[in-house]
């Protein structure tokens, strides 16, 4: 099975056992990916995360493969044993059990009960039939049939013949659709093989709400070859059984495992994309030492303020009416006086542009005072929760939405991890996918980035801490209770006192930590404290002939370069505006720079500071040049269709001179 699997991910043994032991022995990915390489030759975090996915599922086969062996009992034949050990998917396995699996009653156990399968051997042989009925004739035919739509050698070769040159169409069905969300699959038409995610997952929703009704179209020439080329049928009785068969039993079969396939393909492709989105949302670099007016826009209840310090601590809380335009100004005025304001942040909700207008016109008489829009996604569900009630406790749930605004500028990751990650609403079609799939590929990326920047010991939340490797919620929770009991944390090997912290969780969790300003200088850094000896010797001769991999040798030394560097740092900052764009302004050729929003399949939806969202299609985008979320980019206006509130964008012609700045990517 591990030579399996080195073949699968093209990598060599003796990189996937060592790392394959590692994971199996307890130790996180994050872990292993950081301070192991020597151990695995240096695999990073996607592709250990992704040797883990496939090993499980090679454990999954093996264990399916061993449970069909029991279930065949005396029908394992030495042939059929051997096919199902060279099987190398499920799909493979469960094609060549199908005919001996358990069935409920069919046409052709019927007619085998009846003693009809003599009479089907000899149709299949083209001996003479003798005298026989139009029932019993029937009855033979049917077994043939599903004889021939279970052989494993046609269902193969039919698959691969529709998911190469099957089409599916769609066509419009009873369902109501008033918006006319899926008019472009009223009537539709796509090649299997060319069929993009985001229209498999409308087709399925489409579907599912009975607005739409699919099918696969496979022509009869795609079907036919391989059904023959096996069967041979050398009378009319067995030609008939067979096309039965195909029409009745096989191509129903074959759709339902396409279309499975689709679903599946899309829904992996959808949560992919998902956490690449997350991914550069948490990764947008903090804006440190603003004080900040958070701002969750609103008509009927108004827009609810909060005023937040550079450490994130509430000065004051207000609401404001967009109607009351002269008070809200007022209100504007006295918060951003009285405490020093330099940085308005607007939630991209209801009422957003409206009270971006209104914070723009304040700001004309305020120079040194800049405002960026902010992603609100989740806000309310944050403001509600357990967590929110503990950490502001004295203030009604609808302000503490825009607290989180605040702070999601000030750090991004530290305040959207409180939230759930599908919560955050930076993917597409995320209610039809799979729940524990979704939860898991998000709550890994949270992981993933959390443990790439590092956590400060002494100021994390709980929320922040249990995403630390080794750590969890119970642990993190008995962290904040030692610290705030005990002060605040000199050194990592203080944690060692905190209750329930064991030698695992503080071997798997302590490079992750930060502690800045402590007794121990290389607290403050990624250098794990098992190597601080290492660290030490290097500090006094970086050429240091020691005992020591060069994966580890190389990472000390850039720590010791640039001590406890935050990888966010290296990212363009957000953009801060001053005055806002009307939609009457825009022009086609006008260059402006935007915020992407949210990557889809299809290309990036760019916040250009009007009140749509303009759409850079993937036609627009170079190929190899990837965009995420939180990105500042130029843009230049391609179309804008006033009516519709539709702006198209492409991406300004680079000059040939000089090097271009390579785009951030996600990872």
């Amino acid at each position: 099975m591990i030579e399996r699997l080195a073949q699968r991910l093209q990598l060599p043994t003796r990189q996937v056992e060592p790392t394959l032991k590692l994971l199996e022995e307890g130790n996180t990915l994050p872990f292993i990916a950081r301070y192991r390489k020597e151990v695995t030759g240096g695999l990073d975090e996607e592709q250990i995360r992704r040797l883990e996915a496939e090993w499980k599922v090679l454990r999954n086969l093996d264990e399916r493969r061993q449970s069909i062996f029991q279930s065949l009992g005396e029908h394992l034949t030495p042939e059929l044993k051997r096919k199902l050990e060279q099987a190398e998917s499920l799909t493979a396995l469960e094609d060549l059990y199908l005919p001996y699996r358990p069935k409920r009653k069919t046409r052709a156990t019927v007619a085998r009960e009846k003693g009809l399968e003599p009479l089907a051997r000899r149709i299949q042989q083209n001996a003479p039939l003798g005298k026989v009925t139009a029932e019993e004739l029937a009855g033979a035919q049917d077994i043939l049939a599903e004889e021939m739509a279970e052989n494993p050698e046609i269902r193969a070769a039919v698959r691969e013949k529709a998911l190469r040159f099957g089409k599916i169409r769609s066509k419009r069905a009873k369902g109501e659709d008033e918006k006319q969300v899926y008019a472009n699959y009223y009537q539709f038409e796509q090649a299997v093989s060319g069929i993009k995610a985001h229209q498999i997952l409308a087709l399925d929703r489409g579907e599912k709400e009975k607005v739409l009704s699919l099918d696969l179209i496979l022509v009869e020439r795609d079907w036919r070859q391989p059904v023959w080329n096996v069967c041979r049928p050398r009378n009319a009785e067995y030609q008939q059984a067979i096309e039965d068969g195909v029409k009745r039993l096989l191509l129903p079969a074959i759709e339902r495992d396409v279309r499975r396939e689709l679903s599946q393909y899309a829904q992996t492709h959808a949560i992919a994309n998902f956490a690449t989105n997350l991914r550069g949302l948490l990764t947008i670099p903090p804006l440190a030492g603003y004080t900040v007016l958070g701002l969750d826009p609103g008509f009927r209840t108004g827009c609810k303020l909060a005023v937040v310090d550079p450490t994130g601590k509430v000065l004051a809380t207000e609401v404001l009416y967009l109607h009351q335009e002269n008070n809200a100004l007022q209100t504007l005025e006295r918060l951003c006086k009285r405490h020093r304001v330099s940085l308005v942040a607007i939630g991209n909700g209801t009422a957003s542009r409206e009270s971006e207008q209104l914070v723009a016109q304040f700001l004309k008489q305020q120079p040194d005072i800049k405002y960026l829009m902010v992603s609100e996604a989740g806000a309310s569900v944050y403001s509600a929760s357990p967590l929110a009630r503990a950490e502001l406790p004295d203030l009604d749930v609808s302000l503490r939405g825009a607290v989180s605004i605040a702070r999601r500028v000030q750090d991004p990751l530290a305040e959207l991890v409180k939230i759930e990650p599908k919560s955050i609403g930076v993917g597409m079609y995320q209610h039809d996918l799979d729940e524990k799939e979704l939860d898991s590929a998000l709550g890994a990326t949270v992981e993933s980035v959390v443990n790439q920047v590092g956590v400060d010991l002494n100021t994390a939340s709980p929320a922040l801490l249990s995403h630390v490797a080794g750590i969890g919620p119970k642990l993190a929770e008995k962290i904040v209770v030692h610290r705030n009991s005990q002060g605040a944390f000199r050194n990592r090997a203080q944690l060692r006192k905190v209750a329930g912290f064991g030698p695992k969780a503080y071997e798997q969790s302590a490079g992750f930590l930060r502690v800045r300003g402590g007794d121990e200088p290389l607290d403050a850094s990624a250098i794990h404290p098992e190597s601080y000896a290492i660290a030490r010797a290097l500090q006094k001769d970086p050429q240091a002939n020691l005992e020591v991999g060069e994966f580890t040798r190389r990472d000390i030394l850039e720590q010791l370069a640039r001590p406890g560097r935050d990888p966010r740092e290296d990212l363009p900052p957000p953009l801060l505006r001053q005055d806002v764009l009307s939609l009457d302004d825009l022009l086609p050729g006008m260059i402006l720079s935007g915020t992407v929003r949210n990557v889809v399949d299809f290309g990036a939806f760019v916040d250009l500071g009007v009140k749509q969202d303009g759409l850079l299609h993937r036609s627009q985008i170079p190929r190899g040049e990837r965009l995420s979320v939180g990105q500042v980019i130029e843009v230049e206006v391609l179309e804008f269709d006033r009516n519709r509130g539709r702006i198209a964008l492409k991406l300004p012609k680079r000059e040939p001179s000089g090097p271009t700045p390579s785009p951030r990517t996600s990872g």
